[in-house]
């Protein structure tokens, strides 16, 4: 692991070379050897405090390990407006089944085939990394021309932009805003959407119960971004739990002992266990039947689109348990198989765009309460108080508590931005075509910093990303050259005005 007291001591072997500037790959791998899952960015956090200090620049961290660092303008532009670059320095944290891999303290295994970047069984923490490593890049290279720039390093974006919302913006003095944390080479992010967190509980007291344990188990599925990806239609591990588990309860006299899937808000269910305690082993002998039957229905309907998804059935006779008593039990499936889950409208004159969506991340049975989690996401303010009105009345008439936190604003389209307008002509003129333009249906940190920061003038762009927040994620490395070309282009016309 990296010593994040004495970078300069700090010896690595780097697996990418021949992509330039080489620094900037040598950042990447740097940050990916320090552990930095969201609410575990200490380690990172102090690894930019010490870059700056061995650089000599203003650097500010705050109790919420958010790393502020300035640095002065190159020659002749010194005395021109501060440009402020941002990204966030957390990471979703998940990996392949049965892959030996502690978030907390192992840094990434780093892979590298046929020009492409990836994890070895993990996500690959290019988002948002990439920003990270370019910011690092900016700050230590004294040939980029370029105005002052401010560069924003925040904490636990992935988890309801909680940096973003702690950070004391006032130590900001740009009012122009590059964001990293966008995922398309060759397309700018120029809105985004508002969300929140919606939780619903129901306190439980389990009962004693004995018998053959019939056990499910959903895995395979595609997952991906719960905002990105939502767009795509992937089916919800969580809901298609629902589906069988409801028909089991319906048809057999099997009691409710786990069902459980989900882990991070912006990440599609991509697996779920479930299971249920049959005293009668003819009844256990229906419902493996029954299950069975469902799996192949569903492999059916699903393996057609997403191939790789398999649920698998199993007994176990002779097992003591304590399970969920029955009315908890219906209550709790009924509401997750009746939920609002997925894309819920579009704008049918942009394209189709996706205006509100809700993802069912958590489904819960615990020892003592039975947990529902959505994450529901709105361009339109109206619509979002609609949906959220729909999964209070859903958990009220389930007998949930609910408790509504994390809310944060959209960011509203701007028709004048010259940053906009900087990043097209270099674009044009770097590669030869149009640098496209969308309003990304997910929650970015633009949406706090403009709402916080009169007349900040903001675009999010970035490298070629795939597949993030899966165990899938990979980076092309010539994307990421071509960006860095992009932004150091555009840091000199910034200079130049």
């Amino acid at each position: 692991m990296l010593n994040i007291n004495r970078r300069e001591e700090f010896i690595m072997e780097y697996k990418i070379t021949g992509y330039q500037p080489e620094k900037l790959f040598h950042f990447f791998e740097e940050i990916s050897a320090i552990p930095r899952g969201s609410g575990n960015e200490k380690g990172i956090s102090d690894y930019l405090v010490s870059f700056a200090k061995e650089r000599g620049l203003w650097v500010h961290q705050d109790e919420a390990s958010n790393v502020i660092i300035k640095k002065k303008g190159s020659e002749g532009a010194e005395d021109l407006p501060a440009v402020m670059l941002q990204g966030h320095i957390d990471m979703v944290c998940e990996k392949v089944a049965g892959v030996d891999h502690d978030f907390t303290k192992d840094g990434l295994e780093l892979i590298v085939k046929d020009g492409v970047l990836t994890a070895n069984g993990t996500t690959l923490g290019a988002d948002n990394g990439v920003a990270v490593a370019l910011m690092l890049m900016v700050l230590d290279d004294e040939d980029i021309k370029h105005p002052p720039v401010e560069c924003v390093f925040t904490t636990e974006e992935e988890v309801g932009l909680n940096g973003a919302k702690a950070l004391d913006k006032s130590l900001i003095s740009a009012r122009t805003m590059i964001n990293m944390d966008s995922e398309e080479e060759g397309i700018a992010t120029i809105s985004c959407a508002g969300g929140l967190r919606i939780e619903c509980s129901r306190k439980i007291v389990r009962e004693e119960a004995e018998g053959t344990l019939v056990k499910i188990v959903m895995s395979g599925l595609k997952g991906g971004h719960s905002g990105t990806d939502i767009d795509l239609e992937r089916k919800n591990a969580n809901r298609l739990m629902a589906r069988v588990i409801y028909q089991l309860m319906k048809n057999t006299d099997g009691k409710l002992v786990s069902f459980a899937g989900g882990t991070k808000d912006n990440a599609i269910p991509r697996e779920c266990e479930a299971s249920l305690i049959y005293a009668d082993p003819k009844e256990a002998g229906k419902a493996e039947e029954i299950a069975e039957n469902l799996a192949g229905v569903l492999a059916d309907e699903i393996t057609p689109y997403e191939e790789g998804f398999v649920c698998e059935v199993t007994a176990e006779a002779g097992q003591k348990v304590k399970a969920v008593p029955a009315e908890d039990a219906k209550a709790y499936v009924t509401a997750i198989y009746l939920a609002p889950n997925g894309v819920q409208s579009r704008n049918i004159k942009m394209d189709r765009f996706v205006v509100n969506s809700v993802n069912l991340w958590v489904v819960c049975a615990n020892e003592d309460q039975l947990v529902l989690v959505f994450s529901p996401v709105s361009s339109v303010a109206s619509l979002q108080d609609e949906l959220k009105a729909r999964i209070g009345l859903l958990a009220d008439t389930f007998g949930f508590t609910t408790e509504y936190s994390g809310e944060y604003p959209g960011w509203n389209f701007l028709e004048e931005s010259p940053i906009r307008e900087v990043f097209k002509e270099s674009y044009r003129e770097l590669f030869g075509r149009e640098l496209q333009t969308e309003a990304l249906h997910a929650g970015l940190e633009c949406g706090l910093f403009c709402d916080a920061i009169p007349g900040l003038d903001a675009i999010a762009v970035g490298p070629q990303l795939y597949h993030v927040h899966t165990p899938e994620e990979n980076l092309p490395l010539d994307s990421f050259e071509r960006f860095y070309k992009l932004l150091k282009d555009v840091l000199r016309r910034l200079a130049e005005k």
